[in-house]
C-alpha cells in the first residue's frame, strides 16, 4: 500500500488502542536482560518492535513468539552478523550501550533516514567508558565493554540516550552515574524507562544532576503485560475534537507515557473529553486556537497539528526542533501537508504557527513518516473533498492496523 485516497467521512465509534511501543520496547529489552523464564503480554507487531526483537536475539536473547505474547529463557551468546535496527531509532539508542555493557563486538545498520539522525553524543559517551566506536553514524561497530562510571549527555538531544545508558548500567558491574548537562526533555520517557527498569528489579536513584544507578544489582525476571499507547491515542482524539464522537479502550489513566497529556491538550482547544469507566471518550464541540510546548511530547505535534487546522484563531507549537530529525523532518512534513490542504501555517525553526480554517482535500507527502501519515488521515476524514496520501506503508512502522481501526470508526480509505 504506497497509497491511500481518503474520502471525507466522520469518525466515530470506539476502538481499541494497540499496546504501547515505547512501552514496549522497554519491557522487551528488561525481560531479555533478566535472562530467566518471563512473559511478556500481549503479542504486538510493528516495524520497530520487530527491529528490537531481532537485536536482542541477535545479542543471545532466547525469545519465543506466541499468540498471547513474547516468551523468555536464558540469556545465550551472541551471533557475529550485524544488528539491522531498520528505521528504529529507539533501538540503536537503546540497545548501542547494552551491547556495549555485555562486552559484544557488534556492528549496528539501519535504514531510511535512521543513518542521519545523531549518535554523537552517546558515541561519546561510550567511548568515554572504554567502548571503541567506529563512526558516530550508522553503519558502526563497537569493540570492548563498557565501564562502570561517570557518563555525561545533554537532556535536550535525545532521552533515548538516557534510557539505553540506564539499561545499560546494571550490566557494568559497578555504580554507575549519569550526569545531564543540559535540561532535561522527553521527562515522560524517562519515567517509564524507570518504571519498566523497577519493575524488573533494578533501582534508579535520582540526583541533583541526573541519575545514579547503584552496582551489584541484577535484572529480575517478571510476567509483566504492557498498557496501550497514547502517541497513537492521540490521532483518535485529535479526529473526535475535530468532529466525531469516539470512545477509547485500553489506556491507562495515571500512565507514565508523557504523550498522556494528549487529553488535556484535546480538551484544552475545547473538545469534551472525559473519562467513562476506563474508557476515554472525546466528542466535538467548538475548537480554539492554543499554546503548545511541545518539548516533552513531540511524537504528538502531528496530531494536535492536525487539530489546531480545525480551530479557531492561531495555535502556536513551540520548542519542537527536534522533530526535523525524525523519520522525516516533521515540522516541514507538517507544514507541507497543511498548507497543501488551503492552511494557512507559517513554519518557524523550532515550530509552527497554525491559522485554522476549513481544510480542503488534497495530495499530501506521507514523507515515510507514520505519525505524518495517520495525522492527515485524520485531516483528510473532515476536510472538504477527497484526499490523497503517499508512503501509506510507513503505518508498518509504529501501528500496521491504523487503517483498519480508521475504517472500523466510519472512515473511508482505499488503497490506490
Amino acid at each position: 500500500m504506497n497509497r491511500v485516497q481518503i474520502s471525507p467521512a466522520a469518525l466515530r465509534g470506539e476502538v481499541t488502542v494497540p499496546p504501547s511501543k515505547s512501552a514496549a520496547h522497554r519491557a522487551l529489552i528488561c525481560a531479555a536482560l533478566s535472562g530467566a523464564p518471563c512473559r511478556i503480554t500481549p503479542h504486538c507487531e510493528s516495524d520497530d518492535i520487530r527491529a528490537t526483537l531481532g537485536a536482542l536475539e541477535a545479542l543471545g536473547a532466547n525469545i519465543t513468539e506466541k499468540n498471547d505474547g513474547f516468551y523468555f529463557g536464558a540469556l545465550q551468546d551472541g551471533r557475529s552478523e550485524p544488528i539491522d535496527c531498520g528505521e528504529s531509532g529507539s533501538t540503536v539508542r537503546f540497545l548501542l550501550p547494552i551491547a556495549a555493557a555485555l562486552g559484544r563486538n557488534v556492528t549496528f545498520t539501519g535504514r531510511g533516514r535512521l543513518p542521519e539522525r545523531p549518535l554523537g553524543p552517546l558515541t561519546a559517551a561510550l567511548k568515554a567508558g572504554g567502548v571503541q566506536v567506529s563512526s558516530d553514524r550508522l553503519p558502526l561497530t563497537i569493540e570492548g565493554k563498557l565501564r562502570p562510571g561517570q557518563y555525561c549527555l545533554p537532556g535536550d538531544i535525545s532521552s533515548q540516550y538516557i534510557s539505553g545508558l540506564l539499561f545499560a548500567s546494571p550490566l557494568t558491574g559497578g555504580d554507575c552515574e549519569i550526569v545531564l548537562t543540559t535540561p532535561l526533555e522527553s521527562t515522560g520517557y524517562i519515567d517509564l524507562t524507570l518504571q519498566w527498569m523497577a519493575r524488573f528489579g533494578i533501582r534508579v536513584e535520582q540526583t541533583a544532576a541526573g541519575y545514579f544507578v547503584p552496582g551489584g544489582q541484577a535484572y529480575r525476571a517478571t510476567d509483566a503485560a504492557i498498557e496501550g499507547d497514547w502517541s497513537q491515542a492521540a490521532f483518535f482524539l485529535a479526529a473526535g475534537a475535530i468532529g466525531g464522537e469516539i470512545a477509547i479502550r485500553g489506556l491507562k489513566r495515571d500512565s507514565r507515557q508523557g504523550d498522556r497529556v494528549a487529553a488535556d491538550l484535546i480538551a484544552a482547544f475545547g473538545a469534551k473529553v472525559d473519562w467513562r469507566g476506563d474508557t476515554l471518550c472525546v466528542k466535538s464541540a467548538p475548537l480554539h486556537g492554543i499554546t503548545i510546548d511541545a518539548s516533552q511530547i513531540p511524537d504528538l505535534v502531528p496530531a494536535l497539528a492536525v487539530t489546531a487546522a480545525f480551530a479557531k484563531g492561531n495555535t502556536v507549537i513551540h520548542s519542537a526542533a527536534r522533530l526535523r530529525l525524525k523519520e522525516s523532518d516533521r515540522l516541514s512534513a507538517t507544514a507541507a501537508g497543511l498548507k497543501a490542504m488551503g492552511v494557512d501555517v507559517e513554519e518557524k525553526p523550532d515550530g509552527l504557527l497554525i491559522t485554522g480554517g476549513r481544510p480542503t482535500g488534497a495530495a499530501i507527502s506521507g514523507e515515510n513518516d507514520h505519525r505524518i501519515v495517520m495525522a492527515f488521515a485524520v485531516a483528510a476524514a473532515f476536510a472538504k473533498g477527497d484526499s490523497t496520501i503517499s508512503d501509506a506503508q510507513a503505518i508498518r512502522k509504529s501501528y500496521p492496523t491504523f487503517f483498519e481501526d480508521f475504517e472500523v470508526l466510519g472512515g473511508n480509505s482505499r488503497a490506490i
